[in-house]
């Protein structure tokens, strides 16, 4: 069943100099499973603009070098059309077969630092891969973990995130993604659109590598793959963030908003 969901984003900074800005906040045009129908994004005009790939070359980010205020106004709207993975049935690449896309992703990264949760994998999930390690990993998740807003940062990591058993969307997705990697299933943190998600925001979930292709993940619960629209996706949230000022940047405003059509 196709869903159409339309989005709406307002972001407001004050600069404290001419800065370079790095935004990734478009729905991505070049992703299975979803189609963007109509977009438009308005942003000052500055010294530059320049529009480069996402990571993987999936998606859009856009440069701008600006001085004065930054005002950007983005709104899509968005028919997505992929299934719900049942993870359960899905069988794992072994690691020697991968290509060179997914083999990044059983890496430690910044803010997922696998390498820390092998014994944890091992012993809390023994004998489970691919699809099985997956659906264990959520359940154990989702039973351990309690979200809560404002009780992680911008520096917070899955080892801190493991041990507070707190956090947002984004510690939620780090720990995954970990314990995943951990386990010998290759896994990224994505930014999407979601439906459900509260409060509405940029949200950040997981794809795993089963079966010859990714799949989304939703860790938090509170959307799910039939109701996301992709932004972009990479190692860790580092790689997915929505606006990277070089530079001062003062939040004044910012509204994201999603809807079924």
């Amino acid at each position: 069943m196709t869903i159409e969901m339309t989005v709406g984003v307002q972001l407001e900074y004050g600069l404290a100099g001419t800065s370079d800005i790095l935004l990734q906040i478009e729905a991505a045009a070049d992703v299975p499973g979803q189609r963007v129908l109509q977009e438009k994004i308005e942003m000052p005009a500055g010294e530059h603009t320049g529009r480069i790939p996402g990571e993987d070359g999936l998606g859009t980010r856009v440069w701008l070098r600006s001085g004065g205020p930054l005002t950007v106004s983005y709104h899509a709207r968005v028919a997505v059309d992929r299934p719900c993975p049942d993870f359960a049935g899905m069988a794992a690449v072994p690691p020697h077969q991968l290509g060179a896309e997914p083999t990044r992703y059983l890496l430690p990264s910044r803010f997922c630092p696998s390498d820390r949760f092998q014994s944890f994998v091992a012993h809390e999930f023994p004998g489970l891969g691919g699809g099985a390690l997956v659906q264990a990993s959520l359940d154990w998740i989702a039973g351990h973990l309690s979200y809560v807003p404002g009780s992680s940062g911008p520096s917070t990591a899955a080892d801190q995130t493991f041990l507070d058993r707190e956090g947002i969307c984004r510690d939620y997705a780090h720990l995954l993604v970990s314990f995943l990697r951990a386990g010998g299933v290759p896994a990224r943190v994505a930014s999407v659109f979601g439906l459900g998600v509260t409060p509405q925001d940029f949200h950040a979930v997981v794809e795993v590598w089963l079966d010859g292709a990714w799949h989304l993940a939703d860790p938090t619960g509170m959307s799910s793959a039939d109701r996301m629209a992709v932004i972009g996706v990479g190692r860790d949230a580092a790689d997915i963030a929505f606006l990277t000022c070089f530079g001062r940047a003062d939040l004044l405003r910012q509204v994201v908003e999603v809807h079924e059509a």
